[in-house]
């Protein structure tokens, strides 16, 4: 191996051994997951007792109800798994370690990624059930990829920025929504044109949404994420 590649590859390996780390931390003690799971469900119950819908209205609002309970779940998870680390002492000691702090960042959020993909892929099956809707379309369930992890990206900078507050269960929504909106509307637009079977070129300016707006996060994210936690 290379001079060069060694240095990638220790990139990689660090920010998959902090991946693990909240991986395990999460299969021993279940708190975060269970938490994510339990909010989703009772919001899709409460969906599905307060709006009596016809078929084709279900179809209509199937996007906008998903994508309410991802964000609104996927807040919470993000909440949590920063306070964690902070009540444990666990942030200071990531800090401290001789590696990039843009390794931090990536490694939180590849977790909280995965967090959200186990919610998502009970929570869809379960509402296209409920609703008796087809949600097992490989095009929405794209754009429900590409909408997380944007969410995610943006969620991981904002939650590492306010946990060191003493409002931070506050002040993380009040500041992630904001942010979040492109990426939640052109979410729930792209989603809506694949249940609806609309044409690409509907379809397409939202994807596009989507990607660049992945992009410039992830990228803002990498540039500022030492400055974030230093402060």
């Amino acid at each position: 191996m290379s001079r060069e590649q060694k240095p990638k590859a220790d990139y990689f390996k660090s920010i998959m051994a902090i991946t693990r780390k909240d991986l395990s931390a999460e299969l021993r003690s279940r708190e975060l997951l269970s938490a994510m799971l339990v909010f989703s469900l009772l919001v899709i119950l409460i969906y599905y007792f307060t709006l009596e819908l016809d078929i084709k209205n279900r179809n209509a609002i199937t996007a906008g109800a998903l994508w309410v309970t991802f964000s609104f779940a996927g807040t919470l998870g993000l909440n949590r798994s920063m306070a964690i680390e902070k009540d444990r002492g666990c942030l200071d000691g990531l800090l401290l370690a001789p590696v990039d702090r843009s390794v931090i960042f990536f490694g939180k959020a590849l977790s909280n990624l995965a967090f959200m993909f186990i919610v998502e892929a009970i929570v869809i099956p379960v509402y296209a059930i409920m609703y008796n809707v087809n949600l097992l379309i490989p095009g929405f369930l794209g754009v429900t990829i590409l909408g997380s992890v944007g969410y995610i990206s943006v969620g991981t900078l904002i939650s590492a920025m306010s946990v060191q507050t003493r409002t931070r269960d506050v002040l993380l929504p009040i500041l992630l929504f904001p942010l979040v909106i492109p990426i939640l509307v052109a979410a729930v637009k792209a989603s809506n044109g694949y249940l609806l079977n609309l044409q690409w070129s509907e379809i397409s300016p939202w994807i596009n949404v989507l990607l660049v707006y992945n992009v410039i996060f992830l990228a803002v994210s990498f540039m500022v994420f030492d400055q974030v936690v230093e402060e």
